[in-house]
């Protein structure tokens, strides 16, 4: 498996020959293996060049870059390399059908209920049967018993975001840590530090899974739930509501819960937010690669993969629904 790099260092990005190396601040010099690459991520100030990027693109090499707060800014997104004609078609005639993009979209809300009440029957057997999250559990069940009756994209989207209230409503008593109490969902800027973590693990799924459909012959513009029009990627939001809740919240729960981060890592914005700082950002992103890398069982395939390769496997799901006429069934976590 091929690794993300992560440059949390101000400095400059160079190329000699067929080689690729990062010149820190202080003159440290680390040469970056290109052929076991498999993104980049920066959060820092960077210097680079045409050559550099032309020879990133040469590589099938995708940087994602985040500014001083932690905030995504955008990606360099190489030349497409995989002769992608005939699924960007079929993508396009599932989007411009409404109930072929309707029927696409009813399925990554479905995925992303089912995905809640998995991390919720996980966390009520630890907590000793709680009601709140027993009472979360039916509510979840009968707004996805609901969902096929729906007929507008706008109509999901609004159920989508009620289950989700309800979902996060069920923080406070999964972690119960009154210097992470969840409040409400807030975002540009995130105004306490639970909401922080989810923005800045969100923003991470989003990015990875665009990194995995740039490995596949689908396009990252067009998407069914989330419409195609001001955003730039849209396909990598869709997925990321299915990985949402097993990917990040339960890493965020972990810790929390195991006082890996604490309130220490985290700094007030100017206007009222609330970031995690270099150290907390380190932590969630060394602890975030780890979940990447663990393995488990598929249950379909009868062999061990790794969290990060649900991604692509998701997204081949998907493009056999829009090519071979398998309907797309999101994958449900069992642990």
């Amino acid at each position: 498996m091929k690794k993300t790099l992560y440059i949390m260092k101000s400095g400059e990005f160079k190329r000699k020959d067929n080689t690729l190396y990062f010149v820190d601040e202080e003159g440290n010099r680390k040469f970056i293996p290109v052929e076991d690459t498999n993104d980049i991520f920066i959060f820092s100030e960077i210097s680079l060049n045409t050559k550099l990027l032309d020879f990133l693109s040469q590589k099938k090499i995708c940087v994602h870059f985040f500014n001083y707060y932690g905030y995504y800014t955008g990606t360099f997104y190489p030349r497409e390399h995989l002769n992608a004609g005939q699924v960007i078609l079929k993508q396009s005639e599932f989007y411009l059908d409404y109930e072929k993009r309707l029927d696409l979209a009813k399925r990554f809300v479905t995925g992303s209920i089912n995905q809640m009440k998995q991390v919720l029957k996980y966390y009520i057997k630890r907590k000793e049967n709680n009601q709140r999250i027993s009472t979360t559990l039916e509510d979840l069940s009968s707004i996805a018993e609901n969902i096929q009756e729906l007929k507008e994209i706008d109509e999901l989207m609004a159920y989508e975001g009620h289950a989700r209230e309800k979902y996060y409503a069920c923080f406070d008593d999964i972690i119960s840590n009154k210097d992470f109490e969840f409040d409400k969902r807030t975002k540009r800027p995130p105004l306490n530090r639970l909401n922080a973590l989810i923005s800045f693990g969100n923003t991470l799924c989003y990015t990875m899974i665009l990194s995995e459909i740039y490995k596949t012959y689908l396009d990252p513009r067009i998407g069914f739930l989330h419409s195609a029009n001001f955003r730039r990627f849209t396909l990598n939001l869709d997925v990321a509501e299915i990985f949402k809740p097993i990917m990040v919240d339960r890493l965020i729960f972990t810790l929390i819960n195991k006082k890996m981060i604490s309130k220490k890592d985290f700094d007030q914005e100017h206007g009222g937010g609330v970031l995690l700082n270099e150290k907390g950002r380190r932590t969630f992103i060394e602890q975030m690669e780890l979940r990447m890398r663990t393995t488990v069982n598929h249950r379909h395939l009868g062999r061990n993969i790794t969290y990060r390769r649900l991604y692509r496997l998701e997204l081949y799901k998907i493009q056999k629904h829009l090519i071979e006429n398998i309907p797309y069934e999101p994958y449900i976590s069992r642990w």
